[in-house]
């Protein structure tokens, strides 16, 4: 027998519109920048980010289209504008300033040229050379100024000419270039990448599983992010804003705990306020690859819906798994807007 449907008379007249969405954690590569003109290894690749051979070499057939497929992916994905940006380790990953310098500029000029003709489906974030900070000053201006761009993308911490030391960006000789960021209003997402190969080889020597993505990455980008909350940067200059992907590296998870223990045990550090306040005021996070409501929720509570915004992380997840998650994910449809674009758009002045 079949079902007696019920009548449904007050539906909408006019049905409900496709969620719009801009998605600000989306990378390319450029091998001639920042390769040496060396043949990419996905063997190599697999082995120092943690990752599984297979995975990479399907990843890098996404991350070298740079236009067909990656836009029929927005499409089916409602992604009106993708913020491009250098995949890790980027320009950072380059011990010699001089190459660096070089690096930074040939990306950004690319990259503007692939914006151009985008006809609005891509917006940019820069690369600087932070192996030289003034330099990298110079070049932020350049990019946001004359190419256009609407922030930077900083993976993670800065080669050294010794390759077992990195540069964290709370050191004193990035002074000039967090000065240039500020003046120039211009936010900057800090990226993960690989820990250093000594806590690589010791922490994950016998577990490469959890050396990438899984959970180095995180660990990572989080404790980059936590040295500049205590190293008084924000303190110094309070206009900044710096964007933390994957719904914040954890730190919404536990900043109540970070702070009560730096309360205790400051050790010779003192900042203004508590890390919750920065969170709030100084901090963006977006939902690149983690689509999972509780995290979502967390990030809500500790942050508020205006410091959310949408993100796939392509090439490294799918971009209709992101888009479906954050059209049904459990929160309101206000704060739903404003994640998947509202907040991008007011943030980086797209249109809205």
């Amino acid at each position: 027998m079949p079902l007696v449907e019920l009548p449904v008379l007050g539906a909408p007249k006019i049905a409900a519109p496709p969620l719009r969405k801009i998605a600000i954690e989306e990378h390319f590569m450029l091998p001639e920048a920042t390769g040496a003109g060396m043949a990419f290894d996905p063997a190599a690749f697999a082995r120092v980010s943690g990752l599984e051979t297979e995975f990479v070499e399907v990843m890098m057939r996404r991350m070298l289209d740079l236009c067909e497929r990656r836009i029929d992916e927005m499409d089916a994905a409602g992604i009106d504008v993708s913020i491009l940006s250098l995949t890790a380790a980027g320009i950072e990953g380059l011990a010699d300033a001089a190459r660096a310098r070089d690096g930074a500029r040939k990306v950004n000029d690319f990259l503007a040229e692939l914006v151009a003709r985008s006809a609005g489906r891509f917006a940019g974030f820069a690369s600087v050379p932070l192996q030289d900070p003034e330099a990298a000053a110079r070049e932020l201006e350049r990019a946001i100024r004359t190419l256009g761009f609407k922030g930077v993308m900083v993976n993670g911490y800065v080669a050294d000419p010794d390759r077992n030391v990195g540069h964290y960006l709370d050191e004193d000789r990035f002074a000039a270039f967090w000065q240039a960021a500020s003046d120039l209003g211009c936010p900057v997402s800090i990226h993960p990448r690989p820990p250093l190969p000594p806590v690589r080889d010791t922490l994950f020597g016998q577990h490469p599983e959890l050396a990438g993505a899984t959970w180095g990455f995180t660990a990572e980008a989080a404790a980059h992010a936590l040295r500049l909350v205590y190293s008084g940067l924000f303190d110094r200059l309070p206009q900044l804003r710096v964007i933390l992907g994957h719904l914040g590296e954890t730190i919404p998870y536990v900043a109540w705990r970070i702070q009560r223990c730096f309360e205790y045990n400051p050790i010779g550090h003192q900042v203004n306020k508590r890390l919750q306040d920065y969170l709030a005021e100084n901090f963006y996070v977006s939902t690149s690859g983690s689509f999972n409501d509780q995290a979502l929720i967390c990030a809500l509570l500790t942050m508020g819906a205006d410091r959310i915004m949408f993100a796939v992380d392509y090439p490294f997840e799918m971009s209709d798994q992101a888009a479906r998650w954050i059209e049904r994910a459990s929160i309101s449809e206000n704060d739903r807007r404003k994640i998947a674009r509202g907040n991008a758009a007011s943030l980086f002045g797209l249109a809205a």
